[in-house]
């Protein structure tokens, strides 16, 4: 981090191991241990809600079944160190008292007498609620852009961008699909099993992944009246006797193929709902954690009490019940158990290795997951998309149809609505805050980096209360940032140093209380004694920056290029050796270099005399050609006589 105007490093401030200095060794903290497995082990899936004690002992295992280590491929981080950031230079903050944000109004198709009669009606009793008790509320709303190649969809509050998610439709919705499989092998020493799915590579299904297990502590178990069916409780041991080769067994993948690893697959089968999530194969049902009001918490549970579930499975109370009553949950569950149903009828007729349910697309996973009480509407510009999202909706609630709105203006509705300005801001290496101050975002392959500097403060009385200002803001903006991402694994904030334990303590719950909308489960420790506070984020899928963008050719993803006078000295260092090891005699010598047109550029002026001396030093004939097709850290020397190549570098 670099600061030029306050001073990092406060005087009198020593360094204390936080076990003191007692010869005892240090407890380590359970939590974050097991959080930053959680991380570096889950590239993928859905949202958890099975424990994962044993994620370590699986994941040691699958790559062994890879053919890698079995800690697997070691994480590399460039050896480049960053050179420090200098100060940004002045920008214009926002003004403080921004005029009020009046959502985008969008033209609709004409109605009916009718519908304009319940539509003025509702407008009416809106108004007069407004009157009669006026309440403070922030626009949400959802743009979705559904074109061939890709779908993608943006929430706004305000009009700024909080979350997006892009869907390629050409790609395979693999990741919560379930499959009719067949057990092809089993590798006790692993104590794993090969199942066949229909793929090159059979799935790899972990002994753990196939004994019941309990819920994840994100979830709260709820007893329900009646009597439990005694199932016979599962070993690891009784796998191979249940499941021998040649088994058909109903898996859902939970993470998809990477490198040489095939996918891994689970028989804790989960159906999420707009409410509720389905549990065919448990008896248990729970509600998310994540409602925290007692009084919601407890009618909730009155009413999962009340739900006619079938013996034999059980659902979980998503976050989104929060609120609804109790005709939207069986509506809920009704759709559920049909979905079941058509499920369990595929896995009889469909042959083995096939799908009997594919995960929906990123449209139908936005009206489950996004239309919340609290969005104003959804947007969509695609007329396919919106009967499709008005029919789903429909069979849920019909009082939430008319948010559906269909965007038929001949401008893109990325920008009709300022998201495509947003999206290029938001993705570049540095973003900048309201106050002046900015942060800096590198991602690495072991762990993402964010920096946070104070940018065009120039200082004055109060140098801590602006230092805390601009920690707050930052702390704010890198929830959001995350989100909008969808970065994971080990994240290291380097915030500007507070001298106050008050100051640090309360940018740590501003970021606490910033990550309790994410969706992706988060670890976040304490500002630690070297000024840096460490955190964890679920990976549920791979970034929007590995989605979108691929490694340039040139640089390979490091971000540089070796210079032309780097090139121009290499080459003259390789010439002088072929030169030297040339046998002197009467006949011509001569050299053809291929080289980038940047480096002969090099070659052709500054360092032409250099290159003169060299011919007239070893009795030598240089001669160069330019390839436009050949990298810039690449070259050949060819011996012009016999069109022999006695040097190729890059190539």
């Amino acid at each position: 981090m670099n600061n030029n105007n306050f001073s990092r490093r406060r005087r009198g401030m020593r360094f204390k191991p936080k076990g003191g200095l007692s010869p005892n060794p240090q407890k380590t903290d359970r939590d974050a241990t097991q959080a930053r497995a959680e991380v570096v082990t889950e590239q993928g899936g859905a949202e958890r809600v099975f424990e994962k004690r044993h994620n370590q002992e699986i994941e040691r295992a699958e790559n062994i079944a890879a053919g890698l280590p079995p800690e697997g491929k070691p994480e590399t981080v460039s050896a480049e160190i960053p050179a420090p950031t200098v100060a940004a230079p002045e920008i214009s903050a926002a003004p403080a008292d921004a005029e009020k944000f009046q959502p985008v109004k969008i033209t609709e198709p004409p109605k009916g007498l009718i519908d304009t009669i319940k539509s003025a009606a509702t407008n009416l009793v809106k108004k007069v609620q407004r009157l009669i008790r006026p309440e403070k509320k922030s626009h949400k709303e959802v743009i979705i852009n559904a074109e061939t190649l890709e779908t993608r969809v943006a929430v706004m509050e305000d009009g700024k961008l909080e979350e997006f998610n892009i869907e390629r439709t050409t790609e395979e919705r693999l990741v919560g699909s379930i499959f009719k499989g067949r057990v092809r092998n089993l590798e006790d020493g692993l104590k794993a099993a090969f199942v066949d799915i229909g793929f090159e590579k059979n799935a790899f299904l972990h002994y753990w992944d196939i004994v019941p297990n309990q819920f994840d502590s994100g979830v709260e178990i709820v007893e329900r009246e009646g009597r439990k069916r005694d199932r016979p409780k599962i070993t690891q041991k009784d796998i191979p006797r249940l499941y021998p080769p040649g088994t058909d067994i109903i898996v859902q993948v939970t993470k998809g193929p990477i490198g040489t690893k095939g996918p891994r697959v689970t028989t804790n089968i989960v159906l999420p709902g707009r409410f509720l999530v389905l549990l065919p194969n448990s008896d248990q049902s729970g509600i998310s954690r994540k409602i925290e009001n007692p009084e919601e918490r407890k009618r909730l549970k009155k009413i999962l009490r009340e739900l006619h579930i079938p013996e034999g499975m059980g659902v979980i109370m998503r976050t989104a019940g929060e609120g609804q009553q109790l005709r939207y949950f069986v509506r809920d569950l009704a759709l559920l158990l049909e979905e079941w149903s058509g499920v369990q009828e595929k896995i009889k007729k469909q042959p083995m290795a096939t799908c009997v349910f594919q995960e929906p697309d990123l449209i139908e996973r936005t009206v489950r997951d996004f239309l919340t009480e609290d969005v104003e509407r959804i947007v969509v510009d695609h007329q396919k998309a919106h009967d499709r999202m008005r029919d789903m909706i429909a069979k849920i609630s019909t009082r939430s149809v008319s948010k559906i709105k269909l965007y038929s203006e001949a401008q893109p509705v990325f920008d009709r609505f300022n998201v495509s300005k947003q999206l290029e801001n938001t993705f570049s290496r540095q973003v900048h805050l309201k106050s002046g101050g900015y942060i800096v975002i590198d991602e690495t392959e072991a762990l993402v980096a964010i920096d946070v500097n104070t940018g065009r403060h120039k200082g004055g009385k109060d140098q801590e209360a602006l230092i805390l200002k601009v920690n707050l803001e930052a702390a704010e903006e890198i929830c959001r940032q995350l989100r909008l991402r969808n970065m994971g694994g080990l994240i290291v904030l380097d915030f500007i140093d507070m001298k106050s334990g008050r100051d640090r303590q309360q940018v740590h719950t501003r970021m606490r209380d910033g990550l309790r909308r994410d969706k992706a489960k988060t670890h976040i420790l304490p500002i630690s004694q070297l000024g840096l506070m460490e955190m964890t984020r679920q990976r549920h899928s791979e970034s929007v920056r590995a989605a979108v963008y691929d490694d340039c050719p040139y640089c390979k993803g490091r971000g540089k290029v070796k210079s032309a006078i780097t090139m121009s000295v290499e080459i003259q260092r390789k010439l002088q050796e072929i030169l030297k090891k040339r046998t002197r005699d009467e006949s011509d010598f001569q050299l053809r270099i291929v080289v980038n047109p940047t480096v002969l550029d090099r070659l052709r002026t500054e360092d032409e005399k250099h290159l003169i001396e060299m011919e007239k030093r070893y009795f030598g004939k240089l001669s160069f050609r330019v390839d436009t097709g050949m990298h810039a850290e690449q070259f050949k020397i060819v011996n012009v006589t016999n069109g022999e190549e006695l040097a190729s570098v890059g190539c």
